[in-house]
């Protein structure tokens, strides 16, 4: 999610529980008694930071994430299943993904209604571990990072599509989720939420140029399970020692984007988040798709539907952004963050043009696989 955060087109009920309702929440369902409680930022979601005074099961921990899922997600039960259970998939094969505490009944979630909101909508309640380090958003991300930050995009949907059989993984099929980067041409029903700008005329144009290019060749894509939403703001990470790396990835996460579709999407997906905030946004791509390909190398067709693709991501958090921001305008500067530069990446991407683009990041990654370091 942009800034940590998924803006939706429909208009599901928040949560709004109060941090004594948290802490009531993490006794009565967890068995723990919580020293504090505080709120984490969040969309249509709840989060609180909790700290509980024994760690119990969950390897000695004594730091949680309270989750309270919307009202509308808490609909699905199988798709919050499915995400919950591939973070325990990834965090048993080494990947740094959170797992949930049970439930005194031994579930991974439960169902309660509550909170001050209006009406007496159920929300899906989940106790999750507290991943340490700073958004990648936080720091000028170097090219080993951006390295690492492909690596580990393909590695995760490598591993969720190869090996993770859980039944609830056919929930994961979600159709017209606006999200999925098959699903750009949707953006057409929410483009008023831009006016009659400039912006708008860059959007319809990179919808029309992935009907024509990228939709009718989806289908020669290789399919897999996505994460769906490797943002700058989830994917957290720690300093190196000594020897090691500037940086190491600490976290990944905010799984609720997940969904099948393709291997290449979530390398788009990566390098438009890593671009975000970059200096250099325009040579980002080039160290993230090399990290990306030393896992998973792209088809010449994949490839060359990168450039469409990560402008497509780009046009899906602005529209997306900014069609929320209209209903919620209280929320309008935490929606509104990938706004701050995005507008400027897509349109300087358009106006460089593909070839340009594409070539700048193939010419980088060229230089990884011959084995030297990267530019």
């Amino acid at each position: 999610m942009d800034s940590g955060a998924r803006p939706r087109p429909s208009a599901p009920t928040k949560p709004a529980f109060g941090e004594e309702e948290a802490a009531e929440l993490v006794a009565e369902l967890f068995g723990l008694e919580v020293l504090w409680v505080r709120p984490l930022p969040s969309y249509d979601d709840q989060n609180f930071h909790v700290r509980v005074s024994s760690g119990g099961d969950a390897e000695g921990a004594e730091e949680y994430v309270l989750k309270i899922t919307n009202s509308a997600d808490s609909e699905q039960p199988a798709l919050i299943e499915a995400q919950t259970r591939a973070m325990v998939f990834l965090s048993a094969r080494g990947f740094p993904a959170a797992t949930p505490r049970l439930t005194k009944d031994g579930g991974v979630m439960a169902l309660r209604a509550g909170g001050s909101g209006p009406g007496s909508k159920k929300h899906m309640v989940r106790l999750l571990t507290y991943l340490p380090g700073t958004p990648v958003a936080e720091i000028a991300a170097p090219t080993q990072l951006l390295y690492e930050i492909g690596k580990l995009a393909a590695s995760l949907d490598k591993a969720l599509t190869e090996q993770f059989h859980h039944p609830s993984v056919k929930s994961l099929h979600r159709g017209q989720f606006i999200w999925n980067l098959a699903n750009v041409p949707l953006l057409e029903q929410y483009v008023d939420a831009l006016g009659q700008s400039e912006h708008r005329a860059v959007v319809q144009q990179v919808i029309r140029s992935f009907r024509e290019k990228v939709t009718p060749r989806i289908s020669s894509f290789r399919a897999c399970i996505n994460h769906g939403d490797l943002n700058d703001h989830n994917i957290l990470v720690l300093p190196g020692s000594g020897a090691a790396p500037e940086y190491r990835v600490s976290g990944v996460l905010d799984f609720s984007d997940m969904s099948y579709g393709c291997y290449v999407f979530e390398a788009a997906i990566a390098i438009t988040y890593m671009m975000v905030e970059s200096s250099e946004p325009l040579r980002v791509g080039g160290h993230v798709l090399a990290g990306f390909e030393s896992v998973v190398p792209l088809t010449a067709e994949e490839r060359a539907a990168l450039f469409l693709l990560v402008s497509g991501r780009f046009a899906q958090s602005l529209v997306m952004a900014a069609h929320t921001a209209r209903l919620y305008p209280e929320n309008a500067d935490y929606l509104m963050v990938t706004a701050r530069t995005g507008w400027k990446h897509l349109t300087d991407m358009a106006a460089l043009g593909q070839r340009a683009v594409e070539n700048g990041w193939f010419e980088t990654a060229a230089v990884y696989a011959r084995g030297g370091p990267g530019p």
